[in-house]
C-alpha cells in the first residue's frame, strides 16, 4: 500500500487541531537507510505531528524539519527542544570501517542523544542495536524471550558497540529520571542492508561447520519500521525483540536458495577466519562465524503481545536477499570482483583464501613471529 503524498498529507494537518495529531517525532539518521525509511514513514502518519530529521546531510524527506549536524555535537540538545520523541537510528555498522572510529561514534553518539534528549525535554527516547546482542550461543533457547540474558561478545563486528548502547540504555532512566528507553532488537536484517550476515549469501558455497546447527531468522527493514512507529506511539515499550515469526533450519535455507554447502570441521573454519582477520584479507572477524553456527532466534513476544505483527515470513525476506545479492561475488566475507569469482570457481575461492593464511602462517612461524 503506498503512503500518502506528504503534500496531502500537510494540507490535511493544517485542518486537524495540532493537540489531535501526536507527537513530535526526531529521527538521527533520517538521510539514509532505516533513517531514511522511517522518517518518510513517519511524515505520512496521520498520527505522527511533525517529524524532525537529523543528519550530517539533507536526505529526502521533504516533509520533515531537518537540521545538519553531527550527532556528537552537543548543540543537538537545541535542534531536540520540542520533540516528545528520538528515534536514534545514527549507528556505523559499516563492516569496512576502522573498528575505533566507528565505536567512537556509535557510543559516543548514543550518550550524546540520550543526554541531549534530556536536557531538551524529551520524554521518549528508542535506540534500535540487535538480537546479536544476546550471542550465538549452542544452549540458547529456541526461541529467546526478550528478558534472556545478554550473551553475545565484542569478539563479532559491531555487537561490542551495541552491548554498550545496550549498557547506556539500562543507565540513561536512572541518570536522567523521567526519560523512558525503549530499546528494539532486529533480527538478520535486509532490505538494502550490508552485512557479514547478508554476505554469508554471496558466497558460491554456504560455509557449514561441522557439528553445528545452523537457525536463521530474517527482519525486513519494513517491518523494523512498523515496529519502531509501535514505540514511537507508545504502543510498545522496554526491550522488544523484532523478526519474522519462527525460523529456517539451514536445510531449507540450502533449498530455498538453491545454494549447496561447503562443510568444515570448525577448528579450521575459525582458526582461517580468525587469520584471514588478522592479516587483513576479510573484513569480518571470527566471531561473525558464531552467528551462522548457533541459534539466536528471537519470540517478539512483547511486540506480538502489543498487537504488532510482522508482514513478512521468513522465506519472502530470504527470496529478497537473494535477489539483492544477485551477481555479487563474497568468499569468507571478502567482496571478490567478478572476475576474480569466475576465476576461482565455486569453491576454489574459499580454498585459496584458506590456503593464503595458511601460507602466511608458516612463513611467521620461519620468522619466529
Amino acid at each position: 500500500m503506498s503512503s500518502p503524498d506528504p503534500q496531502v498529507r500537510a494540507a490535511r494537518n493544517r485542518s486537524t487541531p495540532a493537540a489531535a495529531r501526536g507527537p513530535v517525532v526526531a529521527v538521527t539518521g533520517a538521510a539514509s537507510g532505516i533513517g531514511a525509511l522511517l522518517a518518510e514513514r513517519l511524515a505520512a502518519s496521520d498520527e505522527i505531528k511533525q517529524v524532525v530529521a537529523i543528519d550530517e546531510r539533507r536526505g529526502d524527506c521533504a516533509a520533515a524539519q531537518w537540521h545538519i549536524l553531527d550527532v556528537r555535537d552537543p548543540a543537538i540538545a537545541e535542534k531536540l527542544r520540542g520533540a516528545d520523541v528520538v528515534v536514534h537510528l545514527a549507528l556505523d555498522l559499516d563492516l569496512e570501517s576502522d573498528p575505533a572510529a566507528r565505536t567512537a561514534y556509535n557510543v559516543r553518539g548514543t550518550q550524546t542523544v540520550l543526554t541531549a534528549a534530556a536536557a531538551a525535554g524529551v520524554h521518549r527516547v528508542v535506540l534500535c542495536t540487535s538480537a546479536m546482542v544476546y550471542g550465538a550461543l549452542e544452549d540458547n533457547d529456541l526461541p529467546l524471550s526478550e528478558d534472556a540474558e545478554l550473551r553475545g561478545t565484542a569478539e563479532a563486528t559491531g555487537v561490542g558497540d551495541l552491548l554498550e548502547i545496550e549498557r547506556l540504555a539500562r543507565r540513561a532512566p536512572r541518570a536522567h529520571p523521567g526519560l523512558n528507553v525503549t530499546v528494539l532488537r532486529p533480527a538478520v536484517l535486509v532490505g538494502g542492508t550490508d552485512t557479514a550476515l547478508t554476505r554469508y549469501f554471496e558466497s558460491p558455497r554456504l560455509l557449514v561447520v561441522a557439528g553445528s546447527r545452523p537457525v536463521w531468522q530474517f527482519c525486513h527493514v519494513q517491518d523494523l519500521c512498523s515496529a519502531l512507529e509501535y514505540a514511537v506511539l507508545e504502543k510498545a515499550e522496554g526491550e522488544l525483540a523484532v523478526g519474522c515469526d519462527g525460523w529456517l533450519e539451514q536445510e531449507e535455507v540450502e533449498e530455498l536458495s538453491g545454494i549447496r554447502r561447503m562443510e568444515l570441521p570448525s577448528t579450521v573454519a575459525l582458526g582461517a577466519a580468525a587469520r584471514l582477520h588478522r592479516i587483513g584479507l576479510t573484513p569480518s572477524p571470527a566471531g561473525d562465524l558464531a552467528y551462522t553456527m548457533y541459534p539466536w532466534v528471537v519470540s517478539g513476544t512483547a511486540l506480538h503481545d502489543a498487537g504488532w505483527r510482522p508482514q513478512w515470513t521468513n522465506e519472502e525476506v530470504l527470496a529478497e536477499l537473494l535477489e539483492e545479492v544477485s551477481g555479487r561475488h563474497t568468499v569468507a566475507g571478502r567482496r571478490l570482483g567478478r572476475k576474480d569469482a569466475t576465476a576461482a570457481g565455486a569453491a576454489g575461492a574459499t580454498v585459496a583464501l584458506l590456503g593464503a593464511a595458511a601460507v602466511v602462517r608458516r612463513a611467521r612461524r620461519r620468522r619466529g613471529i
